[in-house]
């Protein structure tokens, strides 16, 4: 009698991030593996319909400080790295 050996091929799955994905701007990038991100969007007035701008800035951890001033990137909500730090450059 043969037996017969099938073979499972191996998928990897690309997984969506579970938190926040936002765009922004690297505005500094004076501190050891962290950079501030300003990510500014456009909001709708509840009441008068006019559109504004809204920005904020975010602390993302960045390993080896790779970015620079004026770069975009993307970053990503991890869990908490430090007191202010909760995302990470995608």
């Amino acid at each position: 009698m043969e037996k017969k050996t099938t073979k499972k091929k191996e998928v990897k799955e690309v997984v969506a991030p579970k938190g926040k994905t936002l765009t922004g701007t690297v505005t500094s990038n004076k501190m050891k593996d962290t950079v501030v991100v300003l990510v500014e969007r456009y909001v709708k007035h509840a009441k008068y319909g006019k559109y504004y701008s809204k920005s904020k800035k975010y602390k993302a951890h960045d390993e080896g400080n790779t970015k620079k001033i004026g770069d975009v990137v993307t970053i990503v909500e991890t869990a908490p790295i430090s007191k202010d730090k909760h995302f990470r450059i995608a």
